[in-house]
């Protein structure tokens, strides 16, 4: 029989992988309250519905990435491909729209069936934040400042590049299409068999085409900063000068698209250079009608961004462990029946004192302290008839080889002072 194996584009973490990955939700989530974020947990799949209707039949995460099945009852559910259309959809259900503007942090996996590769996987993690409910460029600039404050305290500061741009309001975005349009249409018989379908429902799309022939297309196109009316870019000149009065680098990309058409205004990206073609680390914009196309009675702006656990922690893995500080382990070594049967009483009292600690138990006190090197141990406490008739147990230091007799109480002083 072979052994099982996980699924393609799906893997195990543990060890120091899962302490940074932990590290990175902590950072995210500390910071975030200081934003007066406050974290929301959805279910990891919805009505298929609720994902197909933001994402747009003619994306790719719908036509070729999400899980979809049929459920038991009939209906069609759908494994969380991103966060936001389930928060809208809580918002909403929960009835929440009366009590905007509201701000979430999520975190956990999501499911895209992509080709996998390096940092880019079946299911992955996220860290998302989505500001409800304030239409004002601030909430923009802010969530570019939290994004640039959770970046910088996994050391990424210097690897990544802020891009922005903006879609403008939906004057302006109706107004570039029509010259979408009216531009692609003249390459109806060159562009790809994607691209001619999204040029019917989706122009913006062909933006962000893969297609070599249509990249080559897409290089002449019209430019959306030609389109914007006075509105749209007195609003962007306002993010840009906020950014450089808070001293945040940025760089203006006006290839940024989102083609869905509840999207306007500011849209952002940190990119690097350093993971290959996965070069998006974050992105995020501004969808102010997203909440009315998910079926809500009123108007509810918002803004937010995502971004992937596993590219942030490939890029930050060597900074964050040094930041980690893992508590010192301390391993029992029972000699005798009378001190095994005696082990778990001694180490709940180490462990009511809030030091983490385990056993071994061996016929040969040599194959213990071997096991306890093994499993990396800071601190050995040995212990047999003799020193539970005291009360006095052998504490060695397992760096400095140095030895003490002492009382438990004892112990415990010096592992939680790190002696």
């Amino acid at each position: 029989m072979s052994c099982l194996q996980p699924i393609r584009g799906t893997r195990d973490i543990s060890g120091d992988e899962l302490l940074i990955h932990n590290a990175i939700i902590q950072k995210a989530r500390k910071i975030s309250l200081n934003y007066n974020f406050e974290e929301i947990a959805t279910p990891i799949f919805e009505m298929s519905e609720v994902f197909h209707r933001t994402l747009g039949e003619t994306s790719d995460i719908v036509s070729k990435e999400t899980y979809t099945f049929q459920d038991r009852d009939g209906s069609y559910i759908t494994l969380r491909p991103e966060f936001t259309a389930g928060i809208v959809r809580s918002a909403i259900s929960n009835s929440l729209l009366q009590s905007m503007p509201r701000r979430y942090f999520s975190a956990g996996p999501v499911f895209r069936h992509e080709r996998p590769q390096k940092c880019r996987y079946r299911q992955f993690h996220q860290l998302n934040f989505e500001i409800f409910g304030s239409s004002d460029y601030t909430a923009d600039v802010e969530c570019i400042m939290l994004a640039c404050d959770i970046l910088k305290s996994i050391g990424l500061q210097d690897a990544i590049t802020l891009e922005i741009s903006t879609l403008g309001d939906f004057q302006s975005r109706a107004a570039y299409r029509e010259k979408l349009v009216e531009y692609f249409s003249r390459y109806k018989a060159e562009l790809s068999e994607d691209s001619l379908v999204r040029l019917e429902k989706n122009p913006l799309r062909i933006l962000d085409s893969k297609d070599e022939g249509d990249k080559k297309i897409v290089a002449g196109a019209p430019r959306i900063f030609d389109a914007l009316n006075d509105e749209s870019k007195a609003r962007f000149d306002k993010v840009r000068n906020q950014l450089t009065k808070l001293n945040i680098h940025f760089i203006v990309n006006e290839k940024i698209v989102r083609g869905m058409d509840y999207y306007c205004h500011t849209v952002f990206e940190f990119t690097t250079k350093l993971l290959g073609s996965q070069g998006t680390v974050l992105g995020g914009g501004r969808y102010d009608k997203l909440f009315e196309m998910m079926g809500a009675n009123i108007a509810v702006p918002g803004i937010g961004f995502g971004c992937g656990i596993e590219r942030v922690g490939e890029l930050s893995a060597a900074h964050i462990k040094e930041t980690l500080t893992k508590k010192p382990l301390t391993i029992l070594i029972p000699i005798g029946e009378n001190a095994t049967s005696e082990m778990l009483s001694v180490s709940n009292q180490l462990r009511q004192n809030n030091i983490r600690c385990d056993s071994v138990i061996a016929n040969k006190v040599g194959k213990q302290f071997e096991k306890a090197n093994k499993l990396g141990a800071d601190y050995v406490v040995v212990f047999g008839d003799s020193e539970l008739e005291t009360a006095a147990f052998k504490l060695k230091n397992m760096k400095t080889g140095e030895e003490k007799t002492l009382s438990i109480n004892e112990i415990t002083t010096i592992i939680n002072q790190g002696l």
